[in-house]
């Protein structure tokens, strides 16, 4: 069942460098933990953002060492390092379109999962992608403790978003009691391959399987359509794929009225 939200919000921040990203959705959470922004916006609120990179950024998850990444590389390359606040993988965010939502709800995080990408997987079909849920997953326990796992898009998380069995959108959670931070990236070309030159591993071996991983289980909107749809196309997308799947009017907020709170 849908979990259901007395209003819901949508924030587009557009592009920018990937230390600003990270810190926003931290201060979000913070805000959401503390009840300051149900308190103005509304209890029971849900609030969706979106936002794209430039230039390119490397995100570790919340547990993840940087000792699996080459910082020299990733220096010389002009990609920034950064950690998230939600778990999972190494995501090179580059051609993406990235999304988070937060709330606070007694929803379990499976139905916010499946929530989420259930509102990605319609915006897709608009974008002539079509997408299903991904039904099974790796033992990620045991995944984890493996050198070709430093990327997240190596492998599906059940409930996240495939096409004919390949990786199109990644996602992470993380909760405090009962406020939730989700985000997550939607590939829109393949560029996202080139984490293996970021990598710490330097085992030829382990480098060829993460190569081979990411060929076979991942894709891109431009592999499907032959075409990289701009922020603007993707964006309207969602928020006509929220409104829709949540069967109510998304009020959108100017940035400036969410940083007036941090």
């Amino acid at each position: 069942m849908t979990p259901s939200f007395s209003q819901v919000y949508a924030v587009s921040t557009g592009v920018r460098k990937g230390s600003w990203n990270m810190a926003f959705d931290s201060h979000l959470l913070a805000l959401f933990g503390t009840g300051k922004f149900q308190k103005h916006f509304g209890k029971d609120s849900l609030l969706w953002r979106f936002y794209a990179w430039d230039p390119p950024a490397l995100s570790l998850g919340y547990g993840q060492g940087r000792e699996e990444i080459a910082e020299e590389s990733c220096r010389k390359k002009n990609i920034e390092i950064v950690k998230r606040p939600t778990g999972g993988r190494a995501v090179l965010h580059i051609d993406e379109f990235t999304y988070s939502l937060l709330a606070e709800t007694c929803a379990g995080n499976t139905e916010i999962y499946t929530m989420a990408h259930e509102i990605i997987r319609k915006a897709l079909l608009s974008l002539g992608v079509k997408a299903e849920f991904c039904r099974t997953t790796p033992d990620m326990r045991k995944r984890y403790g493996l050198a070709e796992s430093a990327s997240c898009f190596t492998a599906s998380a059940r409930y996240e978003l495939q096409v004919n069995g390949r990786k199109l959108v990644g996602s992470a959670q993380r909760r405090s009691d009962k406020v939730i931070l989700q985000h997550g990236s939607l590939l829109l070309s393949g560029r996202h391959k080139m984490i293996t030159d970021l990598l710490g591993c330097r085992n030829e071996k382990v480098l060829a399987r993460v190569t081979d991983d990411l060929d076979r289980k991942t894709v891109s909107v431009h592999e499907l359509t032959g075409s990289i749809p701009d922020y603007a196309r993707v964006k309207e997308a969602m928020i006509t794929a929220l409104s829709k799947n949540l069967e109510t009017e998304i009020q959108l907020l100017d940035e400036k009225e969410i940083t007036s709170l941090f």
